[in-house]
């Protein structure tokens, strides 16, 4: 017969911070798609660097629907990224095709000399 083994103390309590965090960086990253600039690269590159805990054992039953409705919020968060990125570059691309001066175009032209 095998024991069965308890969980570490503050187990509960570990799940629920980390998904608490989790659930911080997700809102952080929907007001930035939100707003109308992003901030710098930094600031978001910053508010990506999450990483799964260790350490805390495996999930607790009692807290699969909470990460689940969370995985499906990450999911729609990265598919907003992605079309946001798709949308910037088509905007890069249009901006540079209104251009009416080549690179090469002097931006001033000295009418004293």
């Amino acid at each position: 017969m095998t024991a069965v083994q308890e969980a570490p103390p503050g187990w509960d309590a570990a799940w629920v911070e980390a998904l608490d965090r989790l659930d911080l960086d997700l809102a952080a990253a929907e007001r930035m798609l939100s707003a109308a600039h992003l901030p710098p690269v930094a600031t978001v590159a910053r508010a990506q660097a999450w990483h799964p805990p260790t350490g805390i054992g495996p999930l607790p039953p009692s807290l699969e629907d909470r990460a689940r409705e969370l995985l499906d919020r990450q999911l729609a968060v990265a598919q907003r990224l992605a079309e946001a990125a798709a949308q910037a570059r088509r905007h890069r691309v249009a901006a540079e095709a209104m251009r009416t001066r080549t690179r090469d175009t002097p931006v001033f032209l000295d009418a004293r000399g």
